[in-house]
Parts: structure tokens; sequence; C-alpha cells
């Protein structure tokens, strides 16, 4: 039985790597650049005739990612893959999941649409999914929404000394509290009003009685880092240690990382769906298995 090709599409090397080795696949190479006018030209440079092609790609800062990929899933299907199935550990454009303001797009559904015609499934991890019952949905093909609660639970039951959990917001509650369960240890949920993507005002109840235990911030994606940095400042006013700060996905829009760091978090940790410095927790097992279930077999 032959593996699957992997193709790392840029920044996802690491990744496809371990893949590679879990999966008991090869590694692909494709050429990928831009024109001088900043168009793109792409190549791959191994036949993929009537291989099972994984391409690589997590879909942070998914402006500059989105053409290529397209590109290179597009090619595959005309150079005769058996399949094209996509790992994007995060995938992006969840959060725009319905008409907020008259004449806005729905931009997770133009974006699940076009992804859909060009690849044959999909693995990602923890997508946000708040007002979405399954990716099913909202694409139109196979697709792994996996959970990286347990290991983020294992990582905080190793790592922190009498954690108390504290979650963003009441729609997190029940993903907060599997964590916690997990870690073994108690939670609290921010009340949490969103004014705009970096005004948040939050406030964080029955903190004082948590006063001699380490706080853990826990959320799935940091992104702007606003809900983070507001409860820092009222933990700091209660008295309470230095939090950790660990997400499934660190996007740190800007300075957000610098931000964080500045608020007076203790550490902040995310997993490898996004290479950064901050990388503690890896996901590539998880998304191995979410590979096999979904990728033909030859």
């Amino acid at each position: 039985m032959t593996g699957p090709l992997l193709i790392a599409l840029p920044g996802n090397d690491a990744l496809a790597d371990a893949l590679v080795r879990l999966l008991d696949g090869e590694r692909g190479r494709v050429e990928l650049r831009s024109f001088p006018d900043g168009e793109t030209y792409l190549r791959y440079e191994d036949a993929v005739a009537g291989r099972n092609l994984v391409l690589v790609c997590t879909l942070d800062r998914p402006n500059e990612k989105f053409l290529p990929l397209l590109f290179a899933a597009s090619t595959a299907r005309a150079l005769s893959a058996a399949s094209v199935g996509l790992v994007a550990p995060y995938l992006a454009y969840m959060r725009q999941d319905k008409q907020f303001k008259p004449g806005e797009a729905v931009t997770s559904t133009v974006f699940a649409e076009s992804l859909s015609r060009h690849v044959d499934w999909l693995v990602t991890v923890d997508p946000h999914l708040h007002r979405r019952s399954g990716l099913d949905e909202i694409y139109g093909v196979p697709a792994a929404a996996l959970h990286a609660a347990p290991l983020l639970s294992a990582w905080i039951a190793a790592n922190v000394t009498q954690p108390i959990l504290i979650g963003p917001d009441g729609e997190s509650e029940q993903w907060v509290a599997a964590v916690a369960c997990d870690a073994k240890a108690p939670y609290v949920v921010l009340e949490k009003t969103r004014r705009g993507d970096r005004d948040v005002i939050v406030s964080v109840p029955e903190v004082e009685r948590w006063r001699n235990h380490t706080p853990v911030l826990v959320d799935d994606i940091v992104s702007t880092g606003r809900t983070m940095i507001e409860t820092i400042g009222h933990l700091a006013a209660a008295g309470m240690k230095p939090p950790v700060c660990i997400a499934v996905h660190g996007v740190f829009a800007d300075r957000a990382f610098q931000d964080l760091r500045d608020a007076g978090a203790a550490r902040i940790v995310t997993s490898n769906t996004i290479a950064h410095e901050t990388n503690g927790i890896d996901v590539t097992a998880l998304i191995a298995d979410g590979v096999r279930r979904l990728s033909p077999r030859r």
C-alpha cells in the first residue's frame, strides 16, 4: 500500500515532515514563487498522477495563502491525482457566519463553497463553530473537526500547580468545562461585552475565592488578545497570581503577543496549529488520526 504524498505550502514544512513519519507517507516538492507583478507561479516537481495528495496549509493570514492553495489543489486534480485532501490545522473565515448588518458578506459560506470545489476532504482543529453545529453546514466535502481539549488538559495538569481555569465567555463554557474536568481543576467563565474588534469589557465572577490558585486563561483562538489582556488586569487588581494564557490557535494579530507579555502573562502557550515560539502542545498525532479517517487507502 502506497502512503500519501504530502505537499507543504510555505511555512508548513515542520508539520508536513512530522505527518510523513506518522502516516508512512512521502514528501512531495512544489516550486512556488511570485512573478514581478505579484502573480503566483506553481509547479509540481514530483509526479502526482494516481497518488493520494495531502496539501498541508494552515490558514492564518489567509488572504495571502488562499490563491496558492487553490492553484495547488486545482493543478493536482488536472494532473490526475487520485485524491486531493487538505490539512488546515487553523481554518480561517469561520467567524463571519451570519449577516450582522445589512449588506455584509457572509464570508464563512463563500470561503467554504470555494474551497469545497477544489479539495476532496478537509482536516482541521477546533474550528470556530459558535453558531454552526458542524462543518458540514457549509463545507460540501467530508471534513474532520478535531478537538485539542484533551491535549490542553494534559498540558495544564502536567505544568500548572493548583490551576483555576478561566473561560472567555458563556459560549465557551461547555468547552472550558471539558478542559477543566480532564485537568481535574475548577473553572469560571468571564462575563464579556464586545464593543468592537479591539474593544472588549470583561469581568471575572467570584475571582477572590481563587486567590491561592494559578489562573489559566483558556481560549480556542488568541488573535488581538484583548480579552486576555483585560482579564489579566482584573486578576492583578484582585491580587491573584500572574496567569498562564493558553490557546489552541495562536494567531497573534499585530502586536498581540508582545502586548500579552507586557500585560503580565506568566506564560503563553499554544498548539502547533500555527507555527510560533509559544508552541508547547503538539497536535500532529491528532491530525494524523484525522487524515487516516478521511484519506483514501491504496
